[in-house]
């Protein structure tokens, strides 16, 4: 089974070098409408936006070390809109006092011509896959639920099938450095989710 990817957040907004502090966990396809009909209710006043995101991981391999990697997603419900660059840093998961993982994440807008780019730069394409979901918001917290999907053939999108039977849930904030406070907000905003949802700190090295 392929591990998934370490996460999908849309293709939204453009902020640049800041933390990202991060829950996850996931739910089956039955539970689906309970748990959005529990998030309309403790989220922010407004529609909830749909996503449909099509994203390709980007190796460089070294001499040695593990490779660079870089991600690079475009949105499918609106093709014109600029492809978006991101850098996840390495998760900090030995704070024990910290209640969400912590990484470096920066992402940056580009233009169409990105995948040309990153293979010219000496990048290899190492998988992608397609996200397709909603996107809640309470205050600086963001809740991602996301049906993931593998791409049968390389490129085409139209071309999919279920990774699994199950939603990946994330509940994440952009934060500059320093704002741990932000991960208390986040574990009382998982309590009130549970028992549709188990929200955890997960780290990604498990996941390889």
């Amino acid at each position: 089974m392929e591990a998934p990817p370490v996460t999908v957040m849309p293709v939204t907004g453009g902020t640049i070098n800041m933390m990202e502090y991060l829950l996850q966990g996931s739910v089956l396809d039955q539970s689906l409408e309970s748990l959005l009909h529990r998030l309309r209710g403790l989220c922010d006043n407004m529609e909830p936006e749909s996503f449909a995101d099509h994203e390709l991981v980007y190796l460089l391999k070294g001499q040695q070390g593990n490779p660079f990697m870089l991600r690079a997603r475009r949105s499918l419900l609106h093709p014109t809109a600029p492809w978006h660059l991101r850098y996840l840093g390495q998760p900090e998961v030995g704070d024990k006092s910290r209640h969400a993982l912590v990484r470096n994440c920066v992402d940056v807008a580009a233009s169409h011509s990105l995948p040309d780019f990153l293979n010219e730069m000496g990048f290899r394409m190492d998988h992608e896959f397609v996200a397709k979901g909603q996107v809640f918001r309470k205050g600086a917290m963001k809740v991602v639920v996301s049906k993931l999907l593998r791409v049968l053939a390389s490129g085409n999108t139209e071309n999919t099938e279920p990774m699994s039977l199950s939603y990946l849930v994330e509940l994440s904030v952009l934060a500059p450095a320093g704002q741990d406070t932000v991960s208390e907000d986040m574990r009382s905003f998982a309590e009130q989710l549970k028992p549709l949802v188990h929200l955890e700190k997960i780290d990604p090295k498990r996941l390889m």
